[in-house]
């Protein structure tokens, strides 16, 4: 089994820093809920946040929730831990999201020996808190 990359008794976990386009981002994160933009000009979804729709340059946006199923496109499985709070090996995957082609995301994959993963796999997205102000999204077998 995978193990999980960071240990919720450490004090040092790395933390990401929240911006002004990704803190909605992270609110829902901690609310169990993974969200996306939607394009107010096209309705693109899109993910990473970011100010302005790469489609049709639209600065109108809202954050809408999706599904957290998804295929994985790729991953890599790291065996050196770059950081003392991070167990080896883990497994990150690139998954592209139901709802959309080109909608990517990132994340640890957990509960899948790194031998028998494969390209199209179905992941489901989960959450892991990690304290009071942090939570982060994983993906397990779907």
């Amino acid at each position: 089994m995978t193990a999980t990359p960071l240990t919720a008794a450490s004090t040092a976990v790395p933390r990401p820093v929240e911006d002004r386009d990704s803190a909605p981002w992270w609110a829902a994160v901690r609310e169990h809920r993974l969200t996306v933009q939607r394009c107010a000009g096209c309705s693109w979804l899109r993910f990473p946040p970011r100010a302005l729709c790469r489609r049709c340059r639209s600065r109108d946006s809202a954050w809408v929730g999706v599904s957290g199923r998804g295929n994985l496109v790729s991953w890599v499985v790291t065996h050196h831990a770059f950081l003392p709070t991070f167990e080896v090996p883990y497994t990150v995957g690139l998954v592209r999201l139901a709802e959309q082609d080109d909608l990517l995301m990132y994340g640890d994959v957990q509960g899948v020996e790194p031998g028998t993963l494969a390209a199209g796999r179905p992941v489901q997205a989960s959450f892991r808190d990690v304290d009071a102000d942090l939570t982060l999204v994983h993906w397990r077998p779907g």
